[in-house]
């Protein structure tokens, strides 16, 4: 893995490199870091040039004094696109993450080529009752700040997501942190969207089935989709 320091307009930010191929960029979870995604890093990195950036205040960048916000986060992610891939790429979210490049798609639809929704929402209201809990008075700055985000955003619509016409897969674990209610909703709001439910796993899926998350990634980001012999909502 090669790892560099880029400057986003005035924002120094972290990101590793591995692979070669078409872009694909992997949004880590808030809290945590790309690190996250190592097992599933090693089965991507074949096919594709898998960029890794850290988002401000997470891993190795530096936070800023500006609140934290999912549109923020956007408009550094915008900036990677076009400072560092050149264009538009594949992109892959995962919680926090996820969020953050569906608005992306939204911003700016001509810089995200396919992409995968995985372990989030849409609509703050998503989350579970006792999801998100409030920081006591010890917690860092920044989980002060992840609350505030989390509870303040996102804050799509349905007409918000009908504008979103990239191919999408939302992908959510049976035991994730949002009512599969939410998930449906999002998948039947995206008008070009694929839906998969990985069993036996939790908000962590990618880590805890990373052999079959995998295959589920590779087949929606290498391969078009096939024509289905009974189609209802795709008729």
């Amino acid at each position: 893995m090669n790892e560099a320091y880029v400057d986003l307009r005035g924002v120094r930010t972290w990101y590793g490199e591995a692979g070669q191929g078409p872009p694909l960029v992997m949004l880590h979870p808030g809290g945590v870091d790309s690190r996250v995604f190592a097992p599933n890093v090693e089965a991507l990195a074949p096919h594709f040039h898998v960029w890794l950036p850290e988002r401000r205040g997470h891993g190795r960048t530096p936070d800023t004094d500006d609140p934290s916000t999912y549109e923020v986060g956007a408009g550094d992610t915008i900036h990677f696109l076009e400072d560092v891939i050149g264009g538009a790429a594949r992109m892959l979210g995962m919680s926090d993450g996820a969020i953050v490049a569906l608005l992306v798609a939204k911003m700016r639809p001509d810089l995200v080529e396919r992409l995968v929704f995985a372990g989030g929402v849409f609509h703050t209201g998503g989350w579970l009752p006792g999801v998100l809990v409030p920081p006591d008075a010890h917690a860092s700055t920044l989980a002060r700040k992840l609350y505030a985000m989390h509870t303040t955003g996102p804050r799509l619509t349905r007409d918000d997501l009908a504008a979103i016409r990239c191919r999408t897969l939302v992908i959510t674990g049976d035991d994730d942190e949002m009512p599969h209610e939410h998930t449906v909703e999002l998948y039947r709001s995206l008008p070009n969207s694929e839906l998969a439910i990985v069993p036996g796993t939790s908000h962590g899926f990618l880590v805890e089935k990373p052999d079959l998350c995998n295959a589920l990634l590779l087949d929606f980001f290498v391969r078009d989709p096939v024509r289905t012999f009974a189609p209802i909502r795709r008729a």
